[in-house]
C-alpha cells in the first residue's frame, strides 16, 4: 500500500505513526533501494511480517546514506488493530540493534508522515579540537584546527534564513524547485562540540550538509560571511562549498500541526 498526498483509506483501515531513531553508518540512507539496505526496507520488512500482510511505509525526511536520526516519523495503514506498546515492542526485537522503534500510536485517517508535517529540523555536530575523538568517530564530524569562529558561522548561517531559492546549496532534482524557507539556523557551542540547528518547512537534497560547508569555512577564517548572499543568489552549486560528510548530521525532530495529534 503506497501512501499519497490524495489517498482516500478503505474505511476499515486504520493510520499509525511511528517514531523512530537510527544510526545511519550501515545504511543507504532511507529510501529503498535495488542493492543495498535502506531504513526503509528493515522497517517494512518487520512491519509486514508483524502484521502478516504486506506494508509500504512513508517518511517524514528521506535521510542520505550515512546519516542518522532520532526522529524520524513514518505512517503506513493497515485494517488491523494494533496495541501500540505491544507492536512497539515486537518491532524493536524484530529490528537492528542500531535502529528502534521508540513511539508508536494512532493518527488520524488523513495523516501522512510526509505531507502532514510542518517542519522538520535537523542539527549537525562538529568536534572542533585538535585530538579526534575515537568513540564519537561515526557521528561528528572532527576538524583539528582548534575552536572554530562561531560568530561568523552564525552570520553566514542568518543570511540562509526566509525563503530562498537554495539551488547553490542542492543536488538539484529535474523538475522539482530547490526554494525553501528556512525558519531558524544557529551555531551553539556545546562543550567540545559545535552544534548547528536549522528548522524549514522542508530541505533539498544535501542542503544541510552544503550549508554547513559553507559555514564551516567561515568559521575556519577562509570565506568572508558577507559574500553568503551571493552565493544564495548565484543558484549555482558550484558558488558554494562542496558538502560536509553525513556522519556528522542527525534528523532531529518532525512538526506536526495541532490536528494531527502532535
Amino acid at each position: 500500500m503506497v501512501f499519497k498526498r490524495d489517498t482516500v483509506f478503505n474505511p476499515s483501515e486504520m493510520v499509525f505513526k511511528l517514531t523512530l531513531s537510527y544510526v545511519g553508518t550501515a545504511y543507504a540512507g532511507w529510501q529503498r533501494q535495488k542493492n543495498a539496505t535502506a531504513v526503509q526496507q528493515v522497517v517494512e520488512e518487520a512491519l509486514s511480517e508483524l502484521l502478516g500482510h504486506e506494508i509500504r511505509i512513508q517518511g517524514a525526511s528521506r535521510t542520505d546514506a550515512g546519516v542518522h536520526a532520532r526522529g524520524q516519523v513514518v505512517s503506513f495503514a493497515t485494517d488491523r488493530d494494533l496495541d501500540p506498546v505491544g507492536t512497539r515492542r515486537s518491532l524493536d526485537s524484530m529490528t537492528p540493534p542500531d535502529l528502534a522503534v521508540t513511539a508508536v500510536t494512532r493518527a488520524g485517517d488523513g495523516f501522512h508522515a510526509r505531507f502532514s508535517a510542518t517542519a522538520r529540523c535537523y542539527r549537525y555536530h562538529v568536534l572542533d579540537r585538535e585530538a579526534p575523538d575515537p568513540l564519537r568517530r561515526r557521528h561528528v564530524w572532527h576538524i583539528g584546527e582548534g575552536p572554530l569562529d562561531l560568530p561568523a558561522m552564525n552570520r553566514a548561517a542568518e543570511a540562509m534564513v526566509g525563503e530562498h531559492d537554495f539551488a547553490s546549496f542542492c543536488r538539484k532534482a529535474e523538475g522539482k524547485t530547490t526554494v525553501r524557507t528556512v525558519t531558524a539556523a544557529t551555531w551553539e557551542r556545546a562543550g567540545d562540540l559545535a552544534v548547528f540547528a536549522i528548522r524549514a518547512t522542508a530541505f533539498c537534497h544535501q542542503m544541510v550538509r552544503s550549508i554547513v560547508a559553507v559555514c564551516v569555512a567561515a568559521g575556519r577564517g577562509r570565506l568572508d560571511p558577507d559574500v553568503v548572499p551571493s552565493i544564495l543568489f548565484a543558484r549555482d552549486r558550484n558558488a558554494a562549498r562542496g558538502a560536509a560528510p553525513p556522519h556528522g548530521l542527525v534528523l532531529w525532530e518532525v512538526d506536526y500541526g495541532p490536528e494531527d495529534g502532535q
